[in-house]
């Protein structure tokens, strides 16, 4: 198991690690990037090997991965852009990265990051004002979340093609003041975490962070309710929903906001319930006053047909049922073609929690009474929006609700009858136009798969039943002998950020992995942490590889 205590982060100095630099380098620059051709001695020197200098990781003398840094022009970069100074901020001193390269076995840990942090310094205690690199594409996204900005045309070959970027120093600074921030433990090589696998705060979207940062407008000009009524339109689009109304306050508002229109409708309602956030909706639903019946599943199952169908029957005067659609406390996604068939045929109105869903995974709101969603979820913009979606026959104009709550209110103003941030829509915005969600889905699903089926290889067991797992959401129950805390902790040293630290997972022992936002495919490096932690509990029937 890695351990970060025994990494090293330093200027390379010794013969040997010059030797296992050389040899690094070829590895990764002729038989991973086909960029140079082999040679008898499995080894590759730099033909800017002597002006060089080389930040290395060390384990044991071991060099796990290296940069090289120089700053004599003309660059490597000079070779391949014309006027490299014309697409670059003006600069007096340049720095330029190259042969950034981790042993395959150790990527995605703490030594991409140590690496990179010892050249911020170095490029900080150098006083350049520019730094530039040539990004591998296929670590594009990578290198924007550290705060490089691309620039210029591709470069490279045809089979290996890369990105120039560039940082100056001021941002160098500021990432350090961000890294400390997100620090996870005192004293570990992580300052800058990588890879993000909450339910929340997500991976934004690209854009988000430009659009929310531009100068704020009037929420009552022309053109900003253009725009905002076009925004309101796409989202309607992306989930089928006749109208929606956006309003500044978290999921939990939103769910008020339901419960509140709710109380509007003559007749009872069934509160379904199978999680932590379907126990949530049943206390808020006793907190509006609501007259209702609720019908529980156990964690990890959804409600049966004809669970639903005897409740149904047995309940008189019912007009609604109202339900969590992702249950995000056990990775349960329940049915909604299934409750909008019942509805439609027993004459109820459905109202769902979509939350944790829209964003994440396919959402067809259709014959959909009411509906939540949030900007800082599976959207993947920043946290402090809230939505309800609405059917066409929306009851509301009660002057028993709430001011802020009546969604009648809302159309009657065309969506903006208070104060709304301008710059949390265009960064919603920006989340809606830089995102392709059917590519998204697509992945999630596929990363979801790939991951369950080597978690159920290892023994361990998902909370949820395989009928109606959310490809977005997994809750993995650990075993005693694994501390849910020791092994989330475990793995955000590593860089890699999972949910185990609310007090429903703490108190089960689980963890969960969510994808939602602009998530990224998930290390290897989770499942090998999982697999060695099984073996630390003498699960010898695990073979660590």
């Amino acid at each position: 198991m890695s351990n970060n205590d025994s990494l090293v982060f330093k200027v390379a100095s010794e013969p040997s690690e010059f030797e296992q630099i050389h040899e690094l380098n070829y590895q990764t620059f002729v038989h991973e990037i086909p960029q140079h051709q082999q040679n008898e001695t499995q080894k590759l020197v730099d033909k800017y090997n002597e002006e060089n200098t080389y930040v290395i990781c060390l384990r044991d003398g071991e060099v796990l991965g290296m940069i090289a840094l120089r700053d004599k022009r003309p660059l490597s970069l000079d070779d391949k852009l014309t006027d490299l100074e014309s697409y670059l901020p003006p600069f007096k001193r340049i720095l330029e990265y190259r042969l950034l390269a981790v042993k395959q076995q150790h990527r995605n840990t703490a030594i991409f990051t140590g690496i990179m942090k010892k050249s911020f310094d170095l490029a900080i205690s150098g006083n350049y004002d520019v730094a530039v690199i040539s990004g591998t594409t296929r670590q594009a996204r990578l290198y924007k979340h550290l705060g490089f900005k691309p620039f210029g045309p591709m470069v490279g070959k045809q089979d290996a093609l890369f990105q120039p970027m560039y940082i100056d120093v001021g941002g160098a600074i500021e990432l350090k003041k961000q890294s400390q921030i997100l620090q996870p433990k005192k004293g570990s090589e992580i300052e800058q975490l990588l890879f993000n696998y909450l339910p929340g705060p997500v991976s934004i979207a690209e854009g988000v962070i430009e659009a929310h940062a531009a100068e704020p407008g009037s929420h009552r000009s022309q053109q900003f309710m253009d725009n905002f009524n076009e925004l309101r339109r796409m989202l309607c689009e992306r989930v089928n929903a006749p109208q929606v109304q956006l309003m500044m306050g978290s999921g939990t508002l939103g769910n008020d906001i339901v419960a509140a229109q709710i109380g509007v409708l003559q007749g009872r309602g069934l509160v379904l319930v199978n999680g932590e956030f379907g126990h949530r909706l049943h206390d808020q639903a006793i907190r509006a006053g609501l007259d209702f019946e609720v019908i529980q599943a156990d964690e990890g199952k959804t409600f049966s047909r004809e669970i639903l169908q005897q409740a149904i029957s047995q309940h008189e005067n019912l007009s609604w049922v109202w339900t969590v659609h992702c249950e995000t406390s056990t990775g349960v996604l329940n049915d909604i073609a299934m409750l909008r068939e019942l509805c439609n045929q027993h004459n109820l109105k459905l109202c769902l929690d979509g939350i944790s869903s829209i964003g994440s995974c396919d959402v067809d709101l259709q014959d959909v009474y009411l509906a939540t969603a949030v900007s800082g979820k599976g959207i993947g913009s920043l946290p402090g929006l809230a939505m309800v979606f609405c059917g066409e026959n929306v009851l509301s104009g009660d002057r028993q609700v709430p001011r802020y709550f009546d969604l009648a209110f809302y159309e009657a103003k065309q969506g903006i009858p208070f104060t709304i941030s301008t710059n949390a829509i265009y960064a919603l915005n920006a989340a809606l136009n830089n995102s392709d969600w059917t590519t998204r889905f697509a992945n999630i699903k596929q990363w979801s798969e790939e991951l369950l089926t080597e978690f159920e290889e290892l023994g361990l067991q998902i909370l949820a039943d395989k009928s109606c797992r959310a490809p977005h959401v997994t809750t993995i129950v650990l075993p005693e002998t694994i501390a849910s805390l020791d092994l989330g902790e475990l793995l955000e040293n590593e860089g890699i950020l999972v949910s185990y630290r609310s007090e429903y997972l703490v108190a089960k022992n689980y963890i969960q992995i969510c994808f939602m936002g602009e998530c990224q495919k998930p290390p290897r490096m989770i499942t090998y942490f999982l697999r060695e932690a099984l073996k630390q509990a003498k699960h010898d029937d695990v073979e660590v590889v």
